[in-house]
């Protein structure tokens, strides 16, 4: 399970290190596609598996089942992770979620997430600050 929040900068060749800790279990080679909040994905290729697999399923249903299957289907691409643990973040990726040089990776149990630095704060702070009634929301 991936968890925790890393800075890291993204080179000028666009790669990115990977934290050390999330390695072992992402493998050699990652799937990296459009997230939801315009972030990115990050999934090893057994649970990539998984997500597209259940995307698929979807892909012929209705319109919001066909719009996240394209979403998350199409524009995902597979990398190898460098010996110094990097990814290429293609452009199209970097785009849709607006990487500057620094960018957050956050684990988030079955995938990590890499988000625009400011926009990783943006988004905390608003999730800090509506948690409880969030929390209410999930529980009614």
């Amino acid at each position: 399970m991936f968890i925790g929040e890393y800075t890291h900068t993204l080179d000028p060749k666009n790669r990115i290190s990977l934290p050390a800790k999330f390695r072992k279990d992402l493998g050699r080679s990652v799937v990296i596609t459009r997230g939801l909040d315009h972030c990115l994905f990050v999934y090893s290729k057994k649970e990539w598996a998984k997500e597209a697999e259940s995307r698929a399923f979807h892909a012929g249903g209705n319109a919001a089942g066909r719009g996240l299957a394209r979403l998350f289907l199409a524009g995902a691409m597979e990398v190898d992770v460098d010996s110094a643990g990097r990814v290429l973040i293609a452009d199209h990726l970097r785009a849709y979620a607006g990487l500057s040089s620094k960018a957050i990776i956050a684990g988030v149990a079955s995938r990590i997430e890499i988000w625009d630095e400011g926009a990783w704060k943006t988004y905390t702070a608003s999730i800090e600050r509506d948690a409880d009634a969030l929390a209410e929301s999930l529980t009614a």
